[in-house]
């Protein structure tokens, strides 16, 4: 008899990097629910079999998301999401930040969900700030929410580098079972520095550059979807990325404007809106803005601002060029098979709002040790 994937639904799941990261290591990805139509559409173009939900979560009924999926109370393998909680973000001043703004309520939803579905395993992400917004209260309320529906829980702030990422990225994760196998978190696996560890051997953070070079070249306003690889993969990363892919998608470089254009060409690897010349300099600029990724560090954390050069670290270290889509998907670990749908902005806006696949798939194990007790509990029964 042919084994059986694990069945995941994905639940405010944009475009579906959570999910991604799982499917890439044997789960089969059931459904998905969403408010945001071309992140669906990317969702549905990658997981084809897949039932996508577009609606308000908070106005849903899970049975009637149940029925849609043919599944019962307990059947579901593995809930999977990120709720929205922009207002807990450090990007939010901190005096604009409430407890009772209707976007940090969102996790309810999530956990009302948990509730009627009963899912096996339950992985939630949110901003890496939620572990302490007002003084742990949050955090204490999912875990004794999931706790009083009989879980065990486990929650970390995880930074993306460590699991092969090559972006500066902070999150939350609640890791919750109620198989009776304990949820344990994933060991990192890279390090800012090559360290031998209690874990073994792990080796230095992957650079930016590293993720990125074996990509075709491409001047200002190049590029077209179908593309082929022009070179060998450099690395076991770039191999990874590219395992089930033969052509490449959403490797087009925007063009420049020529103001954008002069200040992308003064400036040199790792260099930014400081080291412009006064008469390319704007007035104002984010932190990073027009800045170039250098070739030796991981890149900064991929926003959806992304698309555009001004907005941070988002201009190739070689080419005079912004990066392209594909680059940025890249950055967060999303396979070269994942094609994304929509206009640059929309494509940018996935890709920045994403969880990194590859830092879901370092769960890949710990939910299968989890399912696998249950399984074998429930045969010393039979």
């Amino acid at each position: 008899m042919a084994k059986s994937h694990p069945k995941v639904l994905d639940i405010f799941s944009g475009c579906g990097g959570m999910s991604w990261g799982l499917e890439k290591n044997g789960f089969q990805t059931i459904g998905a629910i969403d408010n945001w139509q071309i992140a669906l559409d990317t969702f549905k173009h990658n997981h084809p079999d897949a039932l996508t939900i577009n609606g308000d979560i908070s106005q849903m009924d899970p049975s009637t998301v149940m029925a849609e999926l043919g599944l019962e109370e307990g059947e579901l393998d593995c809930l999977v999401g990120g709720p929205p909680c922009q207002g807990f973000s450090k990007n939010v001043r901190a005096a604009s930040r409430f407890l009772d703004d209707p976007r940090n309520q969102l996790f309810r939803d999530y956990v009302r969900f948990v509730k009627a579905f009963m899912p096996k395993v339950i992985v939630m992400e949110n901003v890496a700030e939620i572990y302490n917004a007002y003084e742990g209260t949050v955090r204490t309320e999912i875990i004794e929410l999931l706790e009083g529906l009989g879980y065990e829980v486990e929650v970390k702030v995880l930074f993306a580098p460590e699991y092969g990422v090559p972006q500066r990225r902070r999150r939350c994760f609640f890791f919750a079972s109620r198989t009776g196998h304990k949820p344990v978190m994933p060991e990192p696996q890279f390090a800012k520095e090559d360290s031998e560890t209690v874990f073994g051997t792990l080796p230095k953070y992957r650079s930016a550059w590293s993720a990125i070079s074996d990509l075709p070249i491409l001047q200002n306003g190049e590029g077209t979807d179908g593309m082929n690889y022009m070179a060998e993969p450099e690395n076991e990363f770039q191999a990874q990325m590219r395992k089930d892919s033969s052509l490449l998608f959403n490797h087009i470089s925007n063009k420049l404007r020529d103001t954008q254009f002069a200040r992308v060409s003064s400036l040199k690897a790792g260099e930014d809106i400081r080291h412009l010349p006064p008469e390319l300099r704007p007035k104002s600029g984010y932190s990073g803005a027009y800045g170039r990724l250098d070739y030796e560090g991981v890149a900064p954390t991929i926003t959806r601002w992304v698309f555009h050069i001004g907005s941070g670290r988002y201009s190739h270290p070689r080419e005079n060029r912004a990066l392209t889509m594909r680059e940025a998907a890249r950055l967060q670990s999303f396979s070269d098979d994942f094609v994304f749908l929509g206009s640059r902005n929309d494509q940018a806006g996935q890709i920045g709002n994403a969880v990194p696949p590859l830092l879901m798939a370092a769960f890949a194990d710990n939910i299968k040790a989890c399912l696998s007790h249950q399984q074998q509990t429930l045969s010393l029964v039979a």
